[in-house]
């Protein structure tokens, strides 16, 4: 269990940070992927967790040198996501976080999910009536790894960056957070992962 004692807020990430939902959005794509012709690779879309929808289908008519209208493809893996019926489960790990400084620190979240699944799928696990404020890609301009997803959340809970903690399971959601100025604790397959001791 990580001190947190020096901070006033807690900021966590979605999808693989406080829900197990990864491996669902991972479906949803590869369907997707396979109905607009794009290459299916998971490793790639993994490391785009926290990347709102609509700018990864951008990113990936880039990459393949396709030009698939961006909102179609959105809906689309919206739809095969909802499609997969995949009951969200809470990662157990972010869960003992929450219920230790609950009550002690503000909690929000920071996600680059949609406003109605974000809301849903935090109703749907019992997580929403312990947060202060939820933040999604559907209320910034900029999504991660630009801070604004984290600041915002931050100014929502009347703190500063500095008096916030992010935890994050993508390297573009730890980018998210140095840009926004905050300290971030990884969450690997799961599980937590404590920064070493610097020597």
């Amino acid at each position: 269990m990580p001190d947190l004692s020096r901070y006033k807020g807690i900021v966590f990430d979605m999808d693989g940070t406080l829900i197990d939902s990864m491996g669902a959005h991972n479906k949803a794509w590869q369907q997707t992927c396979e109905q607009y012709d794009y290459p299916f690779d998971s490793e790639y879309i993994h490391n785009l967790g926290g990347v709102p929808t609509r700018e990864i289908a951008g990113l990936m008519n880039e990459k393949y040198g396709l030009n698939h209208d961006v909102d179609q493809v959105t809906e689309t893996k919206r739809q095969a996501f909802l499609n997969l019926e995949d009951s969200p489960a809470v990662i157990e790990d972010t869960f003992n976080v929450m219920q230790r400084y609950q009550n002690i620190l503000k909690m929000g979240v920071g996600t680059g999910s949609d406003r109605n699944n974000a809301i849903n799928v935090l109703t749907a696990t019992g997580l929403l009536e312990r947060l202060e404020t939820v933040v999604t890609a559907t209320d910034v301009t900029h999504g991660k790894p630009h801070g604004e997803t984290f600041l915002t959340v931050a100014k929502n809970m009347g703190l500063t960056a500095a008096e916030c903690v992010v935890f994050e399971d993508t390297e573009i959601g730890r980018q998210a957070a140095q840009n926004a100025g905050m300290d971030c604790i990884m969450v690997i397959n799961n599980k937590i992962v404590l920064p070493q001791p610097s020597a």
